[in-house]
This record gives structure tokens, sequence and C-alpha cells, in this order.
């Protein structure tokens, strides 16, 4: 597959560049281009980054690093087996609890949320970093919902982390969950107040907070593009009706002059 011009290579990470260091230097610089194809098409052209990864887990299956990629472009791609596969391929090479969270959401695709439940109440929950429990509070609630338990979903993102007034990378995720939750067990008014929070610690625009909040408080967002195709078309409305205002005062001038026209004649007859 091409690269484009400003793809090198070296723009992967310095922890990945080293696992490539156990392959020959050509084939080594190949892989960390496609690897870099992936990260930067995943969330735009997923389909893209997933051919990619394919490239790159054929070049260099025994590497890590490769096969979380190929899991996270599969994951992406909502090829859950395939990316499971991957994630445990990887943690087996490893030994890093780092994917258990994502893991388990393959669990949910796969339409097993007590696989991902039994999962949530692993040991090695406990050995994934910050970031990683709330991931696994947020699988864990998306698994009870899963399962139609509403009430126990908005019970497991109950947290220190969602009670905290600072703002973290997960913020806003897990505040949008919660109003989420919320809102499906009909609490609207605690969903509205959770969404706007959600939208005070979206700094980045990760989630369509603001949308739902506006849908919530009854505010429609008219598209620009819209209203200029409609004003187009009641422009090109008008002038059509006056054109054919004009044809038609066209029309009965002719009438007239026609009519005149007769007259006279008659009046020639008569003399």
């Amino acid at each position: 597959m091409p690269f484009p011009e400003d793809v090198t290579g070296d723009e992967i990470d310095k922890d990945v560049r080293q696992e490539l260091q156990s392959l020959p230097k050509t084939l080594a610089e190949d892989v960390a281009k496609n690897l870099v194809m992936v990260a930067r098409l995943i969330d735009e052209e997923p389909e893209r980054a997933y051919g990619y990864s394919r490239v790159a887990l054929r070049l260099a299956s025994r590497v890590a690093a490769v096969r979380e990629a190929a899991g996270f472009a599969a994951y992406a791609n909502q090829k859950y087996s395939e990316a499971l596969a991957e994630f445990r391929a990887a943690r087996r090479m490893t030994g890093s609890v780092e994917l258990w969270p994502v893991m388990a959401d393959c669990e949910r695709g796969l339409g097993r949320p007590e696989k991902a439940l039994d999962m949530a109440g692993a040991p090695e929950v406990h050995k994934l970093d910050k970031a990683g429990q709330v991931e696994m509070r947020l699988v864990a609630a998306g698994a009870r919902r899963d399962m139609g338990q509403l009430d126990a979903a908005i019970v497991t993102l109950q947290s220190p982390e969602l009670a905290s007034n600072s703002v973290q990378p997960w913020t806003a995720r897990l505040r949008y969950a919660y109003a989420d939750a919320l809102l499906a067990a009909g609490r609207e008014n605690e969903a509205r107040e959770w969404f706007a929070k959600a939208v005070e610690a979206d700094r980045d625009g990760s989630t369509d907070a603001s949308d739902r909040l506006a849908e919530l408080d009854g505010v429609e967002f008219v598209d620009a593009l819209d209203e200029n195709e409609n004003e187009n078309e009641n422009e090109n409305a008008s002038g059509s009706e006056n054109n054919e205002d004009e044809g038609g005062n066209e029309d009965r001038r002719d009438d007239s002059a026609a009519s005149a026209d007769a007259t006279a004649a008659q009046d020639d007859d008569k003399d």
C-alpha cells in the first residue's frame, strides 16, 4: 500500500521503535511506516487503517506492537473476534494488563456481556492504572446496559472519579456515560445536569455532549448550508414566477394587439 511523502516511519513512539530493532533495518522501516498510517487513519478512515495493519501483521507478526495495532484496527472496524485474538496475542508477548478493558469490550461486541463483567471483577483490574480502571468501569456499565440492568449501570459509574471536580482525560467520557444512563432510566433532569458537566470537561470535543444537552433543552440547530440552499431555491422560484408573469403580460399584449387589428379590419369592411 502507498505511503504519503511525509511518512518516514520515524514518527512512531520510541518504545515501538525499540521493538522493531529485532527486525532487519529495511523491514523495520516498512513496518514502521505501516504503523504510522494505522495511527493516522484509524479515527477518520478505519477501513484504510485496517488495510495497513494487515500489511504490518504480514511483515512482523511476532512484534507485540504490531499485534496491538492490528487489534485496534480490527476493533475500529467492529471485527471484535479478530481484535480480541490480536489483543490476546499482544498480551501474551508483553505480559501487560493494559489491554484488559478493550478486551472486555470486545466480549461485549461479541454479545457476551456476562464475560465482560467477569473480566471487570478479575484480579487484572487492580493492576491497571487509574485511566485503565476508569475504562474498565465504563465497559462494565455498558455490559450492564446490554443486559437491561439500567440501575446497576448507573451504580457502576458512581465513583470518586465521577464525583471529582478535577478534569482528567477520562472525565468527559465518564460524565457522558453517566448522563446517558440516567436518561435511559428516565431521570431526565439529572441527565441534563450531567450532560452539562460533560460539556464542561470535554475540551477536545471527544463526545457529542453539547448536542445532547441542546436536544434536552429543545434547541434545534439549523445548518447554514441548508439555509443557503433554501434561500437559493426561493430565489429561483421567485425568478420563475416573475418570468411567467412577464410572459403572461407579453401574451396579453399580443392578444390586445390582435383584438385591435380585428376591430380595425371590421371598420374597413363597414367603409
